[in-house]
């Protein structure tokens, strides 16, 4: 969220209790990307997607729709889209004002997530069968206009293992961008500081000015 040019990245992952069940000796000591060299995250994040079963959605906001909300608001933004977006065709929603009394009368009234464009979504709640879902939160906050069971966890990427692991996704996934943007971007260094404001990135925004991908609403920038 700190980075002076670049785009917000976020990810959601999901696991159920199967993941659980099975040793994984290849994830011992995964963490919170920040606590990690570049070379593991990516051996990490090559093995989560190498794991049966193992779901995530990466959603970002660009630099634009950054300064026009503010870091946060973008932040949060992309973090609702990526939750919805990873309800698969599968799962069963309904509509939060139904009673659960009536669970059994309504069951086949329940309406297919493919269906259903991701702006009326967010007036749903998922439902599963025998599992309970709910959504683990980096950070102290709830995510506005998303009806599912919530729970925000201050540090949530060193404290609970699906956050870090979402955390080694985003990361790895941002910074696989901003390698991409140092390739049309010469001058800047993207691919080693990935737009973070760095001593040499900040006398290269000084000689060079601003480009499209830099967030305008940011000191220096």
């Amino acid at each position: 969220m700190g980075s002076l040019a670049g785009p917000v990245v976020v990810c959601a992952v999901k696991f159920n209790k199967k993941f659980f069940r099975k040793k994984r000796p290849k994830l011992h000591w995964l963490r919170d990307s920040k606590l990690l060299s570049p070379k593991k995250r990516e051996e990490f994040a090559k093995n989560l997607l190498q794991v049966p079963g193992f779901k995530f959605q990466v959603c970002y906001c660009y630099p634009k729709t950054i300064d026009r909300l503010n870091i946060y608001q973008a932040a949060r933004l992309a973090m609702r889209r990526a939750v919805l977006r990873l309800a698969n065709s599968k799962s069963e929603i309904r509509n939060p004002k139904q009673t659960q009394n009536q669970n059994n009368q309504n069951s086949k009234q329940f309406l297919s997530y493919k269906n259903l464009n991701l702006d009326i979504v967010s007036n749903f709640v998922l439902r599963a069968s025998d599992l309970r879902t709910i959504v683990l939160i980096d950070g102290p906050h709830k995510i506005a206009g998303l009806n599912l069971d919530q729970m925000p966890i201050i540090k949530g990427d060193r404290r609970v293992f699906a956050i870090a692991c979402a955390s080694i996704i985003a990361k790895v996934w941002r910074d696989r961008m901003m390698t991409r943007y140092a390739k049309r971007y010469p001058g800047f260094g993207f691919e080693k500081h990935k737009g973070y404001g760095t001593k040499y990135h900040r006398a290269q925004l000084a000689c060079l000015g601003p480009i499209t991908i830099h967030r305008y609403s940011f000191a220096p920038v």
